[in-house]
């Protein structure tokens, strides 16, 4: 077939023959679709817990749980679609509503994409544990750091079931060294006691000055040199 001829039958569609045939493989899909949907469903309505879905899907740490729902929801309104179209092309006579229908699932799956990535980017690029692990982990800290001054402390999500927690702590003159290495030991396993996913706990004994020229060293100079 030639480009011309290409064109030609693009810009001129022909009606679809066999239509039920379609209609068939399109209704097994559909099936076949709606049965993996029910169990991804199942699954992400049991791990969300008392949140809402999209509370949920906010606040996951594990993209598998809803990745798949998304995939399978798009996948059936893709089916939807096509059905529509063929039906829709066959009932008015309108060759191209099968090609508009093509069209309407491309666009779906599209921003299917984009709220998935939107979703996920955290997690690649990223991110820090949920609120409520953060909150609950300072106030370990607070109990078990005996009125030390938090210099800093952060926490990054490496994995669904994978925090790392980095804390800086300005220690009283008043503790001996065997005090601080106590209260460390201490505070190390009350988070992790508290929180399994919380796999590796660093802690800093460091006064504030000495943090504060540590992040100034760290930080370049940006300003132009005459």
């Amino acid at each position: 077939m030639s480009i011309y001829e290409g064109v030609e039958k693009l810009l001129h569609p022909t009606p679809v023959k066999d239509v039920y045939i379609n209609y068939i493989v399109l209704g097994v899909a559909f099936a076949f679709e709606a049965g993996a949907w029910l169990i991804a469903f199942r699954e992400f309505t049991r791990a969300k817990g008392g949140m809402g879905y999209l509370e949920a899907v906010r606040r996951s740490k594990d993209p598998a749980l809803f990745t798949v729902l998304f995939e399978d929801t798009a996948a059936m309104l893709g089916l939807v679609v096509a059905f529509a179209g063929i039906w829709l092309g066959q009932a008015t006579g309108l060759v191209w509503m099968d090609g508009a229908a093509s069209i309407v699932i491309g666009i779906i799956l599209a921003v299917v994409a984009a709220l998935l990535a939107y979703e996920c980017k955290g997690l690649l690029v990223g991110e820090g544990a949920s609120k409520a692990v953060i909150k609950s982990i300072r106030g370990l800290i607070e109990i078990h750091a005996g009125g030390a001054t938090i210099n800093e402390f952060l926490t990054m999500q490496l994995g669904p079931d994978d925090v790392l927690v980095t804390i800086s702590l300005d220690f009283t003159e008043s503790l001996s060294d065997n005090d601080v290495e106590r209260r460390v030991s201490e505070m190390e396993t009350a988070i992790k006691t508290a929180h399994p996913e919380v796999k590796r706990v660093f802690i800093e004994a460091q006064s504030f000055a000495a943090h504060m020229r540590q992040l100034q060293a760290a930080t370049p100079d940006t300003e132009q040199q005459p």
